[in-house]
């Protein structure tokens, strides 16, 4: 009876082993993929503000960038297409966050097909409702619809200003974002030296409307 408790403890420890050894791989490649994932994001204001928006070294930054993010997402997709939407306790939580980071900026198609995963991955606490929330208001703008929490900035190339993309129900925002666990808007916006003002917003949403649906505008 002993010898038989003893091969099956070494195989659960052997079974535990493995796994641990699988999930500290997996962090590892997801936080060197976090690190590309920023790499050329954290270079780009400085790069339009020195060169414009419309110079060689801002295009040529933002083509790097796009081939990274296609690069990361195929990683990603490997990861998550074996292992499901992996938890911040199996795999950290900047790791967890890379696996959202990197869906958020994919092209449509595949924020479309992992988004259903990510709600369920909410439901059973392996990712989190404001990333979710971020992720649902993206789609909704790519799919021509209004975005639900506000998350959202776009740039106005012509302009040079910036502006909340369109948004549903602007004088409830700030209990949807409270219910995934966001900061208020006129804080989140403060960040970004904006102000929030719901009566002007409402007024100038038409327009804004115009402005997004019908034009190119970059998202950040």
């Amino acid at each position: 009876m002993k010898h038989k408790l003893f091969i099956f403890f070494f195989m659960a420890c052997s079974i535990a082993f493995g796994q641990d050894a699988t999930f500290n791989t997996i962090t590892k490649q997801l936080l060197d993929i976090d690190e590309l994932d920023q790499r050329y994001r954290n270079q780009m204001e400085e790069t339009i503000a020195r060169f414009g928006s419309d110079s060689k070294e801002s295009k040529a930054l933002f083509k790097n960038m796009k081939t990274t993010d296609s690069l990361n997402l195929i990683q990603v997709e490997a990861i998550i297409n074996k292992h499901g939407w992996l938890g911040s306790d199996k795999i950290g939580s900047q790791a967890n966050t890379t696996l959202f980071m990197v869906i958020q900026h994919a092209e449509l198609p595949a924020q479309i097909k992992y988004l259903p995963m990510m709600r369920e991955a909410v439901k059973k606490g392996n990712a989190r409702a404001s990333s979710l929330a971020l992720l649902e208001d993206r789609v909704a703008l790519k799919q021509g619809k209004k975005q639900i929490y506000g998350s959202q900035i776009s740039w106005n190339m012509k302009t040079n200003e910036s502006f909340v993309a369109p948004l549903e129900d602007p004088d409830n925002v700030d209990l949807r974002r409270a219910e995934v666990g966001l900061p208020n808007l006129q804080a989140y916006l403060a960040e970004m030296d904006m102000k929030w003002d719901v009566e002007n917003y409402k007024k100038e949403l038409p327009a804004i409307e115009e402005t997004f649906f019908k034009k190119k505008n970059k998202i950040d």
